[in-house]
């Protein structure tokens, strides 16, 4: 996986709205990269909804939220459609982004969030523990509560 402190790989991938988003069009804003393997999986829709729930707060701070699935984007598009998902959702269907950010493991993807800084390094990597673990901070993990843990995480970082 790549590690913190290293430039975030750029890339340009379809959106569930049907436009293309290439990471580099953010430099300059603290971005939140979610990876999830397949978004109706129950896990990667309760963390979708939780960052949907909390996109405010981190709007509020100058924080992009950006999804990323290997789905294709027909059914990002019928998530979104379903659970009014307002962040972008990315098609990596073909897994040369997990690829590159070193995520593509033998049992699909490893869901990750990458939080990267204006100048576009990876400044934190936190790996969704499987249910039932616990994060190092020792809470248990719950799916819902991930987003929290990530705007929690950013609140430490990000100074006004």
């Amino acid at each position: 996986m790549i590690k913190e402190g290293e430039e975030a790989p750029d890339f340009e991938l379809s959106g569930s709205d049907g436009g293309l988003v290439k990471l580099s069009d953010y430099r300059g804003k603290w971005i939140v990269l979610h990876f999830v393997n397949k978004v109706f999986h129950p896990s990667g829709a309760f963390e979708a909804m939780s960052f949907n729930k909390l996109l405010g707060e981190f709007e509020r701070m100058g924080i992009v939220v950006l999804g990323v699935s290997t789905d294709t984007v027909e059914v990002q598009r019928k998530f979104v459609e379903k659970y009014g998902i307002k962040f972008k959702l990315l098609s990596d269907h073909d897994e040369n982004v997990c690829k590159a950010y070193g995520i593509k493991g033998i049992f699909g993807i490893v869901d990750v969030t990458f939080i990267i800084s204006p100048e576009g390094k990876i400044v934190k990597a936190i790996r969704v523990p499987l249910p039932g673990a616990t994060y190092q901070t020792g809470n248990t993990f719950n799916a819902s509560r991930h987003p929290s843990h990530v705007l929690d995480y950013l609140k430490t970082v990000i100074k006004d």
